[in-house]
């Protein structure tokens, strides 16, 4: 997670520069604010010094208020009962982390609660990124979904704010599969809540449609994409499973981050 990476001279003093913008860290906010962390900000506004540290002072003031780190398992396991959002076991072509969402099985309605599951599963995605790895990559099923059942725009426009505002240049792709027609009156709203660098992420993809699914199958093994999403993987979320292995992250989250 906090591995070290060479960059050129001109990324090197951009990052001292907004190093020194920042000013003295301490604790957390100090461990957060690695070279490449400064590097994402930096990529997320164009190397605007300004503009970064502005962004970057946002996501330190809302990580002390918000305290993502400090999210545990047994706090959140009601939001993944039904296997809605979950971190999967296996990894893109590139060997990213994988999140694994269904909105079709939203088993909840506390707008809370479901932006806190997703930016524990945020979390956890990071720290199980392998070294020189610092994207997630998101499978998004949309089988059983409908209006009925959909997240608020409220949840949705909040979810997008996090996602960009706080993690910026985390995400690779997500890859929307099989969406009911119905969603394109859902999306229209959406997709004015993201900016153009995550807009050109979101790839929709169609099963009957070949050239929609080359994206996914470039970006990931056939044989270790689950069936839902036009794999060969009969594996299936298994809540038990999925919690002991969220005990051991939690674990090392802890390990991590410490004591503030």
């Amino acid at each position: 997670m906090f591995g070290r990476k060479h960059y050129s001279h001109g990324d090197q003093e951009k990052i001292k520069e907004l190093r020194a913008a920042i000013g003295p860290l301490s604790g957390r906010s100090f461990m957060f604010c690695t070279d490449a962390c400064l590097r994402r900000y930096l990529e997320a506004r164009n190397w605007n010094v300004d503009k970064s540290k502005k962004m970057l002072e946002e996501t330190l003031e809302w990580r002390a208020a918000y305290k993502p780190e400090e999210i545990r398992w047994p706090e959140v396991a009601t939001e993944g009962e039904t296997g809605k959002a979950y971190r999967a076991d296996f990894h893109d072509r590139e060997g990213r982390s994988v999140l694994v969402l269904r909105p079709g099985r939203q088993n909840t309605c506390s707008h809370d609660s479901q932006l806190r599951h997703l930016v524990y599963l945020l979390e956890n995605a990071i720290i199980n990124l392998p070294q020189g790895q610092e994207q997630m990559v998101w499978l998004i099923d949309f089988t059983g979904w409908s209006l009925s059942n959909s997240v608020p725009i409220k949840t949705a426009r909040e979810t997008a704010d996090v996602l960009q505002s706080h993690y910026p240049r985390r995400l690779a792709a997500a890859f929307l599969y099989n969406p009911p027609r119905i969603f394109e009156s859902f999306w229209k709203i959406v997709k004015y809540f993201l900016d153009p660098k995550t807009f050109e992420k979101v790839k929709f993809v169609y099963p009957k449609t070949e050239e929609s699914m080359g994206p996914l199958r470039k970006s990931f093994d056939i044989q270790m994409l689950p069936e839902e999403f036009g794999g060969e993987s009969k594996v299936h979320y298994d809540h038990e499973e999925f919690a002991r292995l969220m005990a051991k992250d939690d674990a090392k989250t802890a390990a991590i981050w410490g004591a503030d």
